[in-house]
């Protein structure tokens, strides 16, 4: 018969409420985790495995146009890999003997996954508007995704552990944490349906002015020779660019999953789960972003509520149960109202980059 094994002990899961209550008796409270050195040793060589096989399988299959039915294929290969994952992980901590804890960390890893699955199409949007931008060829958008996701996998690890450390040292950072929210949340409603204007990024006009970009693709090339000077590739930029996307990003996702739990492994876990189909959901979503031109209203609700969430941690704590159906009841409703209410805009007119402005200038 097993026994548990996860973090500090079941039984220090159990009284993490209490734990938390007693904060004014305790400076720096222990942060409590289920994570075993045997759960994060799983965890990461699965990781391994997974960027291994995209990377075999990304080289042998060369540069070429993803196809919705292959996107389509392994989104839902992804999706389904995590949600096998939080049954095993139920299973793994005593589900089937009705144990609470195994029930509490496998909604809080669904309820972080679906968060950080909705705030990722907003990425993914933004991920669109950089290649319309630049003209990247199909068949290269593969390429530049996978180091997108590399660069979000290393971006989100780093944050979630100074997260959880500055949480310990410090518990009014959730009150900051929430008011970033709750800020993030209504400049999202506010911009949501604006076009942005690549031509003022800041960003995009400092790498303007201290690299030299070659004003054609070289294949896949990060770096080639344009009458006879060494220059960078507009594929060099993108990536650059999707660097800087997943900072900001990353910066949107960490506070929110921390409001729905601060336990590092289920806030590492589901992050992950959600950037590994990123790639997928990419290719799936790229010809449909007009058709949930409301999602982003959506996204700045969950966002506010999260933040007040968090905000409120002190004086009331909103179930995960609750969060899960409200996170799911507002993607679902403006998703709906999206396809039910047409976008009375031009095809595209969100992201209207048909050139490139910035090859004249270089």
């Amino acid at each position: 018969m097993r026994t548990h094994r996860p973090g500090k002990t079941i039984r220090q899961c159990r009284h993490s409420a209490h734990a938390r209550g007693a904060g004014t008796q305790s400076r720096n409270p222990p942060l409590i985790t289920i994570g075993t050195p045997m759960l994060w040793t799983l965890f990461a060589a699965f990781v391994l495995i997974a960027l291994l096989v995209d990377f075999f399988a990304m080289n042998k299959q060369g540069a070429h146009k993803v196809s919705i039915k292959e996107a389509s294929l392994w989104s839902a290969i992804w999706v389904a890999v995590s949600f096998i994952f939080a049954g095993w992980l139920w299973w793994y901590l005593g589900g089937p003997q009705g144990d609470e804890v195994a029930k509490a960390k496998a909604l809080e890893f669904v309820t972080g996954y679906l968060v950080e699955k909705a705030l990722a199409v907003d990425n993914i949007f933004v991920f669109l508007m950089l290649f319309t931008y630049f003209s990247v060829p199909a068949e290269f958008q593969k390429r530049v995704l996978m180091f997108g996701i590399l660069g979000a996998l290393v971006l989100r690890a780093a944050m979630i552990l100074i997260g959880a450390w500055l949480i310990v040292q410090f518990h009014w950072v959730l009150y900051v944490f929430g008011a970033f929210l709750v800020f993030t949340g209504v400049k999202m409603w506010w911009a949501a349906g604006q076009e942005p204007d690549l031509d003022n990024n800041p960003a995009l006009n400092w790498v303007r002015r201290h690299i030299k970009v070659s004003p054609v693709y070289d294949g896949e090339k990060f770096v080639t020779v344009f009458d006879g000077v060494r220059m960078a590739t507009p594929l060099f930029l993108v990536i650059l660019l999707t660097g800087i996307v997943d900072i900001v990003f990353a910066v949107d996702s960490i506070p929110a999953i921390f409001a729905i739990t601060t336990d590092p492994f289920i806030v590492l876990t589901s992050n992950v789960f959600a950037i590994l189909g990123l790639r997928a959901m990419y290719f799936l979503l790229a010809d449909m972003h007009e058709r949930f031109h409301l999602l982003s209203y959506g996204l700045a609700i969950v966002l506010i509520f999260i933040g007040g969430k968090m905000l409120l941690i002190d004086v009331y704590k909103i179930p995960v149960a609750i969060s899960l159906l409200v996170t799911v009841a507002v993607l679902a409703t403006t998703m709906i109202l999206s396809l039910r209410m047409p976008h009375a805009g031009k095809s595209g007119s969100a992201y209207p980059f048909k050139g490139r402005k910035g090859e004249e200038e270089d």
